[in-house]
């Protein structure tokens, strides 16, 4: 007796380069339903040069796909995309952000797939009217499935768009991957201090994430308080420059790409996002996760990621009030941990079984 055929979902991003998008693809496809066969599709790049830049993709490559977009409108783009599809039997296509709905949406009408999602992961672009009037048209013209992260975010494209149907799922993490563990062997190798106290972020280094404040905000804490940065970005140089015009390059780690962030997260007093945009931030959710408690701007859907008991969520734009979180909770003593909060709401499993039943709920789903 041979065996049903698997529902294919195939997801459709920008790039498969580090960043929370991207690993949240990754986990879907390596935590995918028994039954649900989950491919992804990078518009940008090849196999090699992205394996080697991110070697966590290279046991996935098989279900890895990438169609080497150039910069501008690449209309070849849409062709490639639906010989994918046909080839791999696509059942639902699932995309991620307005470049791939685009690409991932006229690909998806033409093959004859009309089990298509869309998922949007933050909200602040949509202030710049040309994002909100190209999303506006690529909504109406594809009519995908739409979904967010969080409540907030959900609000803000219903006040945008009343007439849109959206649906929350949650965004998840792999909670047996971010575990607590040994602070201090996590400093040592990471070549982190042993004995200061350590706050640390984790992301792009770009101007949305607002490092400057940060930078203000450690100024004004004691020197035995240290800072560590996971990430890259366009903003490298200038934020070292800063850095030493506060007088910080002593207490200032820049670690660049962390490949075992897990590690990271554990050698940390405290973690921190002090962006001036968001969508949902997965880093704090990591973070967490490894039982480290948080100091969030109210941004997107952070308030939502944030443990309401160990966390503290601060204004944005606001440096004596981030520096007085910081100050607050590197000293507290705390009797809870973040890392129950995360479990509960925001396993990479429950949204991977979220997002499969939804596939099966599309019209023209297998």
């Amino acid at each position: 007796m041979s065996k049903p055929a698997p529902n294919v979902t195939l997801h459709v991003v920008q790039h498969l380069r580090p960043g929370g998008i991207e690993v949240l693809a990754l986990e879907i496809l390596r935590n995918s339903p028994r039954g649900e066969e989950v491919h992804v599709a990078s518009l940008e790049g090849n196999a090699r040069t992205a394996a080697a830049a991110w070697p966590r993709l290279q046991p996935h490559l098989p279900r890895l796909h990438f169609l080497g977009k150039r910069p501008g409108v690449r209309p070849g783009v849409v062709r490639d995309l639906r010989a994918l599809i046909a080839r791999i039997g696509a059942t639902a296509v699932h995309t991620h952000h307005i470049g791939p709905l685009i690409y991932g949406g006229c690909a998806a009408r033409l093959a004859g797939v009309e089990a298509l999602a869309h998922t949007e992961h933050d909200v602040w672009h949509l202030r710049r009217p040309k994002d909100r009037t190209l999303s506006g048209l690529a909504f109406d013209l594809f009519r995908p499935l739409l979904l967010t992260p969080a409540r907030q975010m959900a609000d803000t494209l219903h006040r945008i768009w009343p007439r849109l149907d959206v649906r929350v799922v949650h965004s998840g993490i792999d909670t047996t991957r971010f575990t607590p563990g040994d602070k201090v062997a996590s400093r040592q190798a990471v070549g982190l201090p042993r004995t200061a106290i350590l706050i640390g972020t984790a992301g792009r280094l770009e101007q949305e994430k607002n490092h400057r404040l940060l930078l203000s905000a450690l100024a004004k804490l004691p020197s035995t308080v240290h800072l560590a940065v996971a990430g890259s970005g366009s903003q490298a140089e200038a934020l070292a420059a800063e850095t030493k015009r506060l007088g910080l390059a002593n207490r200032v780690h820049w670690l660049g790409h962390v490949e075992d962030m897990p590690r990271f997260y554990r050698a940390l007093d405290v973690f921190c996002l002090p962006s001036s945009a968001e969508g949902l931030p997965v880093a704090a959710l990591e973070a967490q996760a490894c039982g480290i408690p948080a100091v969030v701007t109210d941004v997107g859907g952070t308030m939502e990621a944030l443990c309401p008991v160990t966390g503290r969520l601060v204004p944005p734009g606001n440096v004596e009030a981030f520096a007085a979180a910081l100050h607050d909770q590197a000293l507290r003593v705390r009797p809870s941990s973040p890392r129950p909060h995360v479990v509960e709401r925001w396993d990479i499993r429950k949204m991977a079984s979220a997002y499969a039943s939804i596939a099966h709920d599309m019209p023209n789903a297998a």
